[in-house]
């Protein structure tokens, strides 16, 4: 059993009984008498035979099984008897899972009771309705394990004159179905009409390839000699400093700043941040120097003016000191990235043109600023 197992495994893959009319399928298996007085559990054995030919969800099957046991009854001691079941079911079959098709079944059918006259003892000769499940493995295309458990119970004047069968077997497939014919597709013969070679629109396509042919003489054509799509250039001012962005080579100048014919600033702040009381610049003022420097590299027709500037605290011969310090540190350090030093000025201005008060502290650190003058070449 092991072995048939894995060969199912191995092969679930192989499709079983679509292509075929008939199965056919040897059984056994144990009959489980339902509360039955008169007869002991036994082994059953027969045949099921199941027709594919109908193009329907529900097929036919026929089956036929033979048993014989023990009738267990006191003026009957040690007698046998003989069991014969023939049933017509309909099979319902699922769509096939990785390796198995499972169904369902079910029908009517007659029991024979080989001692059923000898008395009325509960079993009786009787017709019964029988419903079931299993599964069909398939093991080659045309061989499948089969294995099943089926419910039969019997509406006559006994009660518990029911029975439960478990059965195993072997699925047989043959009588291939004729395959359908694919419909004959007529191909349909186009004339063809010579074509003269020419270029009637005059777009330089001749006729023979122009999809096209009656192109508006002037406009632009592809290869096929159809018309272009006319693509229209828009332009705009993102940055709204009065310049288009095609010819801003400052396309992202704050709002209300005053800008050269470039869409540059005439003034900029350049963010930088000292250490106190020192012209030692932050790391934090990195990115914008090295922002700066890149611009100057790229535009080497601007120069640029570094002007410092601080607030009111300290005296003015101090703050003017400090201011050129940090002015030119600040130069120091976009010739370190790589800007021209002929490119680049400096001057410190001290606390000239304060653009805040410098009666609080948030105005003096406005105060406290370097200003890049751009100059055109």
């Amino acid at each position: 059993m092991r072995t048939i197992l894995l060969s199912a495994l191995l092969l679930g893959s192989v499709a079983i009984a679509s292509e075929y009319k008939y199965e056919v399928s040897p059984m056994v298996g144990y009959n489980f008498a339902e509360g039955n007085i008169d007869v002991d559990d036994y082994v059953t054995f027969g045949a099921e035979v199941q027709y594919n030919g109908f193009d329907a969800k529900i097929k036919p099957e026929l089956s036929i099984f033979y048993a014989k046991t023990d009738y267990d009854v006191e003026s009957y001691p040690n007698d046998d008897t003989s069991i014969w079941r023939v049933a017509l079911n309909g099979v319902y079959e699922f769509d096939k899972t990785s390796f198995m098709i499972p169904f369902a079944k079910g029908g009517v059918g007659y029991e024979n009771m080989g001692n059923a006259d000898k008395g009325q003892t509960g079993n009786t000769n009787s017709l019964y309705i029988d419903a079931g499940v299993g599964a069909k493995v398939p093991l080659t295309k045309q061989l499948a394990l089969k294995v099943e458990a089926l419910y039969m119970l019997k509406p006559n004047d006994y009660e518990n004159d029911n029975n439960l069968a478990v059965l195993a077997g072997i699925t047989f497939a043959f009588g291939q179905k004729a395959q359908k014919a694919a419909p004959i597709q007529e191909e349909k013969v186009e004339e063809v009409q010579a074509v003269v070679d020419g270029d009637d629109d005059n777009d330089g396509v001749l006729n023979s390839q122009d999809s096209c042919l009656y192109t508006v003489g002037g406009v632009k054509v592809d290869a096929l000699g159809c018309a272009l799509p006319v693509v229209k250039k828009v332009d705009n001012d993102t940055d709204k400093d009065g310049i288009l962005n095609k010819d801003d080579i400052c396309p992202n100048t704050p709002a209300g700043e005053e800008v050269n014919s470039d869409g540059c600033p005439l003034t900029l702040n350049l963010d930088i941040n000292f250490e106190n009381n020192s012209a030692d610049i932050k790391a934090e003022s990195f990115p914008h120097l090295e922002k700066y420097a890149t611009f100057l590299m790229k535009h080497t027709n601007y120069s640029a003016k570094i002007v410092g500037y601080t607030d009111s605290k300290g005296s003015a011969t101090y703050n003017q000191k400090l201011s050129q310090k940090r002015a030119k540190a600040v130069v120091a350090d976009l010739v370190s990235r790589g800007v021209d030093p002929k490119q680049l000025s400096f001057e410190g201005a001290g606390e000239a043109n304060p653009i805040a008060t410098n009666d609080t502290a948030e105005g003096r650190a406005k105060n406290r600023r370097i200003e890049a003058e751009l100059i055109r070449n």
